[in-house]
């Protein structure tokens, strides 16, 4: 129990810490910076050891079917914590604009397919978990840091699907409805499997070649 209550307190804060980038991101009219300046809140994530899901779940392999429950945990978690900061920037001078700008930005989103929502979610994962694992384990120090602001700026500038952002987008812009819930759960699902595709396929290639 103190464990998972552990682990919830760091999704909770990486909720909160992408909830930072979104912010950033809504204040900003240049798009290229606000990608670039996202970034700050899986900077955050990877650099204190958060749990995020769109980052944890791409280790769902190496680990025992009790990890789902743990990603659950991450889920909610982040849910809490982008809600969380999205009311607390309601109740400032900074809020009714962002608000505002949010909402915009999810009536985009939530005009769109199903299956577009899908496909764009599985990009954006590919390229977070891309990030993640390049800051864990490229030995190269800035090259490390690189990779974060590659990975994060990019997959926002061509328009993919974070469900973790989109909690933040859909409580600072007011747009929670039974609609959007079930586009979340797309977006997670997309999500989830770009996560696996890069750890699936080395796992497949280390089989194929009789690599343990």
């Amino acid at each position: 129990m103190k464990q998972t209550l552990a682990d919830f307190i760091y999704a909770v804060l990486a909720g909160a810490a992408i909830s930072v980038g979104g912010a950033v991101y809504l204040s900003l009219d240049n798009k290229i910076v606000g990608a670039l300046l996202f970034t700050v809140g899986l900077f955050a994530v990877c650099v204190n050891g958060f749990n995020l899901y769109t980052g944890k779940v791409a280790y769902v392999f190496d680990n025992k079917p009790k990890y789902l429950l743990f990603l659950l945990n991450c889920w909610v978690g982040n849910l809490l914590g982008t809600w969380l900061v999205a009311a607390l920037l309601s109740l400032t001078r900074a809020g009714a604009a962002m608000a505002e700008k949010a909402a915009g930005l999810c009536e985009t989103k939530l005009a769109d397919g199903p299956l577009s929502i899908f496909i764009l979610a599985i990009f954006c994962n590919m390229l977070v978990c891309l990030a993640v694992d390049g800051f864990r384990f490229n030995q190269h120090e800035i090259g490390k840091y690189i990779g974060l602001f590659l990975g994060v700026s990019v997959f926002i500038l061509c328009g993919f699907e974070h469900c973790v952002a989109n909690m933040f987008y859909f409580s600072m812009g007011g747009c929670w409805s039974v609609h959007t819930f079930v586009w979340l759960l797309i977006m997670t699902a997309g999500n989830s499997l770009g996560g696996v595709v890069l750890p699936g396929c080395r796992k497949l290639r280390r089989w194929l070649l009789g690599e343990q």
